[in-house]
């Protein structure tokens, strides 16, 4: 069964570490980029189920990366969610109006963040060995 792929894009390597490390865990297969630009051409590669976006960003922020995901007919269908620690409402209406299925503020409430993804990402239940 194949695992579900989703990819973090974050300028901070922690960040990203801290995330794959959970999101494994639950049985996610996950791959990370530094910027949007690694994003792009990875997406043709190796395409998730799920993009995980910061806003703040070399190259690109993160607002506008998600627009130009959303308006790629071959990949707006993907869930972007925006994992960010500006907080502002105006940077939630953004990230929202930029097509983001949600925004999170940084620290993170990790057990939130995965529930979303699992609402928005649902992970296949292991399929019990015969023997």
């Amino acid at each position: 069964m194949e695992k579900p792929r989703i990819i973090i894009v974050d300028d901070d390597r922690d960040t990203r570490e801290l995330l794959a490390l959970a999101l494994e865990t639950e049985g996610f297969e996950v791959s990370s980029a530094a910027n949007g630009l690694r994003l792009i051409s990875s997406l043709e590669l190796h395409r998730p189920h799920l993009i995980l976006l910061d806003v703040n960003m070399s190259w690109i922020d993160g607002f506008e990366l998600c627009k130009a995901v959303k308006k790629n007919p071959h990949f707006r269908d993907i869930p972007v969610v925006f994992v960010s620690g500006r907080g502002e409402p105006e940077d939630r209406r953004k990230g929202l109006e930029a097509g983001a299925a949600d925004y999170f503020v940084k620290p993170l409430d990790l057990n939130q963040l995965l529930a979303r993804i699992r609402e928005l990402v649902p992970v296949p239940a292991p399929v019990p060995e015969e023997h």
